[in-house]
């Protein structure tokens, strides 16, 4: 271990001066001091992980899966919403309805979009003005989504009191705009606690939470229908009683969701340097506050973030049918009392669609690709039946419909992979905020092919989703196709030491200036620039 008495801070990209020089702590992952712990420390036991991660899940996943619920429930309390009399109540048509729907979407793509374009090309930093991409890299992750939680919930409560299109607009617009920093958030703690090879089922976890919130506003709204309230209908009972829910969700998000493993107050001191340890072999490293132009480059000049991208566009357009399933599945033939109760097995339905996919994309033979892929296949039949089956066929009809909710399970895994095949967190940052930019815009347009001229067989719609099904599904091919030859070139190749010889520098307990190897997986370089990287397929 050298001794000096500065420290050199690197004023260009890393990649640049890697062999043989000293670092500072904002050109490394935020976990490297935990790093070199780690590295000093006994190897980490199989039985010890197994035991570390148990914890993990213990105190991550029950926070993350209740707000996932409650997230989802508030965002498609519209959907219920128009069976249970939102439209007259607040005076507005299903062309205005529809459009409370994409603002939610526009809403939240301006904050998530707004990116500091002038300055790529400077060695400045962003000015100051977060987006919710940047804010969830330069503040406490935790604390931050805390907030936006509360604000979302302070937003639904509102609609209660909303008797007019402009009043429901702007309370779907805040909604929007605090969206931006709850699934990309879980991205990336997500991706902080957990190995690759974890991270698809802990999202699919999270996101079977959906099916959950489908079958408990299912429930809520069969009872408030049957509340008799003056001048307090159905709809609004509904936005009050999960209005309630979040704003506690939001209190308990604070005081004990952690922003990352190196401040997790749930793992001790020496657990800290072992969840570090073990997620080691990601090599994508856990946190760095300082925003890395270069890297930012890099996620818009790599062909895989592109892919991404059409995925999470294409593949929403259908998620449009969050807000739409229920006067879709009305018009075969139901009453609004049969319909809010069939709601209920769409969520069991989306559950068990969600968990079979994850299940089957975790497994090696099959991965990401091939299982996403594989899901659109029944949601293809489902969407070719809705428009050959006759209209006296309601049964049939429905259970087609069924058969397209398969379509919503291959973004659940799209998200767990691109945190899997992304590392450098500017640009994991930046790929999570683009993927999320394409998710906006599929479900900022999707609302608008519902037209009530397409009523009741809605024709146009499924042709639309017939071919985004298609596309989608080979789109995910070519991404796995993609991904298997870059594995393979990086085999091929000679061992790459650019990155073997870093140190970082710090001071000590006598006050001088140490210098300490950094292992390469917590340099936050990105999977580009580290050959050793292998992508998850």
């Amino acid at each position: 271990m050298a001794q000096h008495n500065h420290s050199e801070k690197l004023d260009k990209p890393l990649s640049k001066q890697a062999e043989g020089h000293v670092v500072t702590q904002d050109k490394v992952d935020i976990a490297a001091k935990l790093a070199i712990r780690a590295d000093s420390a006994t190897p980490l036991s199989p039985e010890a992980a197994v035991r570390l991660r148990r914890k993990i899940d213990l105190h991550l996943m029950p926070l993350m899966c209740i707000l996932y619920l409650m997230t989802f429930a508030d965002k498609t309390t519209l959907a219920q919403s128009a069976i249970l009399g939102i439209m007259p109540g607040a005076h507005i048509d299903q062309n205005q309805f529809n459009w409370l729907g994409t603002i939610f979407y526009l809403s939240y793509l301006v904050f998530e979009a707004r990116c500091p374009f002038h300055h790529i090309w400077t060695s400045n930093e962003p000015t100051p003005q977060y987006p919710q991409n940047l804010a969830l890299q330069k503040l406490p992750v935790g604390k931050w989504m805390s907030i936006n939680i509360f604000i979302w919930a302070i937003a639904l409560l509102a609609h209660a009191a909303c008797k007019s299109f402009g009043g429901l607009f702007a309370v779907r617009f805040i909604l929007g705009v605090c969206e931006g920093a709850i699934t990309p958030g879980f991205m990336i703690i997500t991706s902080m606690f957990y190995t690759r090879e974890e991270q698809t089922k802990r999202v699919g976890y999270w996101f079977l939470m959906n099916g959950v919130a489908v079958i408990f506003l299912g429930l809520v709204g069969f009872g408030v229908l049957h509340t008799k309230t003056p001048n307090f209908m159905p709809w609004q009972w509904l936005m009050v009683i999960t209005g309630i829910i979040t704003f506690m969700t939001s209190i308990l998000f604070w005081f004990f969701f952690p922003d990352s493993p190196t401040n997790a107050r749930f793992l001790t001191p020496e657990e800290r340097v072992q969840a570090v340890q073990r997620i080691k072999v990601n090599q994508t490293g856990v946190e760095n506050k300082t925003w890395k132009r270069e890297q930012f480059i890099e996620a818009f000049t790599d062909p895989k973030t592109w892919l991404i991208a059409l995925l999470a566009a294409l593949g929403n357009v259908f998620n449009s049918i969050t807000n739409q399933r229920l006067i879709v599945v009305s018009m075969f033939g139901f009453t609004p009392i049969q319909t809010t109760l069939i709601g209920c097995v769409d969520g069991v339905l989306e559950m068990l669609y969600i968990w079979f996919a994850v299940t089957i994309a975790s497994h090696r033979k099959i991965g990401r690709g091939y299982a996403g892929a594989m899901m659109f296949l029944p949601a293809l039949l489902g969407a070719i039946l809705l428009n050959t089956l006759p209209q006296h066929n309601k049964v049939g009809l429905l259970f087609s419909y069924w058969l397209t909710i398969t379509a919503i399970s291959p973004f659940v895994i799209l998200l767990g992979w691109t945190g899997s095949i992304t590392a450098g967190h500017t640009k994991r940052t930046t790929v999570n905020a683009i993927l999320f930019i394409a998710y906006g815009v599929g479900n900022a347009a999707g609302p608008f092919m519902w037209k009530k001229q397409y009523q009741p067989r809605n024709r146009v719609p499924w042709i639309v989703n017939t071919v985004v099904f298609g596309v989608c599904a080979l789109t995910l091919l070519v991404l796995r196709s993609y991904l298997s030859r870059n594995n393979k070139q990086r085999e091929s190749e000679t061992h790459d030491d650019t990155y073997d010889d870093v140190y970082l520098t710090h001071i000590d307990e006598k006050g001088d200036s140490v210098e300490t190897k950094v292992d390469k997986a917590f340099l936050d370089i990105t999977d580009i620039q580290n050959r050793e990287f292998r992508y998850v397929l």
